[in-house]
């Protein structure tokens, strides 16, 4: 096959439907949240001894990284995710639809960018709901769209450390 191009159905862009999943389910909680929840820590839910639903905007990327900037982060952000998205779909069309591992991980994170972009382009802002903590310590909240994210990247790293066959 690696002389002639993978169709749609052998490549690796038949995955692409674990993208939309991910999306929808993202952007469907995040109306859910918006909807149903107060903005704010005084509205959280307390749901286990180390876990919050809460509703939260962050202008920023992961951990709130850049969010207390002018506003240009949100089109920064927005492009990186565009590219990111582009050259995973364009892997993705170069590998065989059998290539499950890495298809799914370029999914996952394709699904979790497009996500996240959705709420930057639309509500200038990510909406974060999950809030986990150990005692004082919480981590920054976050969303389902970032879980894929990191999911998809950690299955990535891991790829590297997994044996491969002979390609002789």
């Amino acid at each position: 096959m690696s002389e002639h191009a993978l169709t749609l159905k052998q490549s690796g862009l038949r995955w692409l439907w674990l993208a939309l999943v991910i999306f929808v389910a993202d952007i469907a909680i995040k109306l859910l949240v918006m909807d149903n929840m107060g903005y704010g820590w005084a509205n959280r839910i307390e749901v286990l001894p180390f876990f919050n639903l809460l509703y939260v905007h962050n202008y920023g990327a992961a951990f709130s990284f850049l969010s207390d900037q002018a506003g240009w982060q949100r089109w920064f952000f927005t492009a990186i995710a565009v590219i990111v998205t582009g050259l995973l779909s364009y892997w993705m069309s170069k590998l065989p639809s059998t290539e499950k591992w890495n298809n799914i991980a370029y999914a996952l994170i394709i699904g979790g960018a497009v996500g996240n972009v959705f709420d930057r382009v639309v509500h200038g802002f990510v909406v974060d709901y999950l809030d986990f903590f150990w005692g004082d310590y919480h981590w920054p909240a976050f969303n389902l769209a970032d879980s894929a994210i990191c999911i998809g990247a950690a299955m990535i790293i891991l790829d590297g450390f997994r044996s491969k066959k002979s390609q002789a």
